[in-house]
C-alpha cells in the first residue's frame, strides 16, 4: 500500500468516526431535551403557566437501535385452535435372565407290622416271614434356563391436534387421529395429552417431550403387518407354557 492509498484509508475512518460521533451526540442532546423520549402516547403535565404540556413516552430498544428486533408476538391458542404435535420418541429395553436350580431327595420306608383282618370284629398280628418290606427312593431334579430379551422402537411423526379443553389453570388438552391408506396397507395413529400455552412455538407446533400424560397409540394392519405378527398357536403356547 502506497501512501496515497494510505491517507484516502486514513480519511474516510476519519469521515466514518466522525459521523459516528454526531449521530451518538444528537441522541444525547434529544434524550437529555425530552428524557420521556420523542413519541406520543404519554402522559401530560403543566408548565408554570399552568398549560398541559404533553410527555411521550419511553422509546423501546428496537426503536432506537439498529440491531434490535421487536419482540415475537405471542400466539393466542384457544378451545377449537389446531396444534401439531412433533413426536419423536425412542425407546430401547434389554433384559436378560438366568436360572439355574438343582434339588435333590433321598427316602426310604419299611414297613415293619402287619396286620390280619379276620371280619370285623378281629384284628390281628401277621408278620412278614420273608422279611419286612423296604421301598428306597431317590430324586434329582435339575433345572437351567437362560433368556434374554432386546427391543429397540422409533416413532417419528407430525400430527395435527384439535384443541378439546381448556383447564382452569390455562393448559390446553389435546387429540388428534391421522390415518395413512396405501393399498391395502392402513396406519391409524392417535394421540392425547396436555399441554402448556407456552409451549407452543412460532409455526403453531410444539414437541412431544412438552406434552403431559402423553398417549399415543399405533395400529398397522395390511400385508407388512400380518407377516411378522404372531400367530394365534404360537400366543397360545406361550401362554400355557409351565
Amino acid at each position: 500500500m502506497n501512501r496515497t492509498e494510505a491517507s484516502s484509508w486514513r480519511a474516510v475512518t476519519a469521515a466514518v468516526v466522525a459521523l459516528l460521533t454526531v449521530v451518538s451526540g444528537a441522541s444525547a442532546q434529544d434524550s437529555s431535551l425530552h428524557p420521556g423520549g420523542t413519541n406520543g402516547g404519554g402522559t401530560n403535565s403543566t408548565d408554570p403557566s399552568g398549560r398541559a404540556v404533553a410527555q411521550a413516552r419511553p422509546r423501546t430498544v428496537h426503536e432506537v437501535s439498529w440491531t434490535s428486533s421487536p419482540p415475537r408476538e405471542v400466539k393466542v391458542v384457544e378451545k377449537h385452535s389446531i396444534v401439531s404435535v412433533l413426536v419423536d420418541e425412542r425407546t430401547s429395553v434389554m433384559s436378560e435372565g438366568e436360572l439355574d436350580r438343582k434339588k435333590k431327595a433321598h427316602g426310604g420306608l419299611i414297613l415293619k407290622d402287619w396286620v390280619l383282618l379276620k371280619g370285623l370284629a378281629a384284628v390281628i398280628p401277621d408278620p412278614a416271614h420273608l422279611g419286612d418290606p423296604t421301598i428306597l427312593a431317590e430324586m434329582d431334579n435339575k433345572i437351567k434356563a437362560e433368556g434374554s430379551q432386546e427391543t429397540a422402537e422409533s416413532l417419528v411423526l407430525k400430527i395435527a391436534c384439535h384443541v378439546v379443553d381448556t383447564r382452569p389453570n390455562g393448559n390446553l388438552v389435546l387429540e388428534g387421529h391421522r390415518q395413512i391408506r396405501v393399498n391395502h396397507e392402513v396406519w391409524d395413529v392417535s394421540l392425547t395429552g396436555e399441554i402448556r400455552p407456552e409451549d407452543v412455538l412460532a409455526n403453531n407446533t410444539v414437541l412431544s417431550e412438552s406434552v403431559a400424560d402423553l398417549l399415543i397409540y399405533k395400529r398397522e394392519q395390511g400385508a407388512v403387518r400380518d407377516a411378522v405378527r404372531q400367530g394365534w398357536l404360537l400366543r397360545f403356547l406361550d401362554k400355557v407354557q409351565p
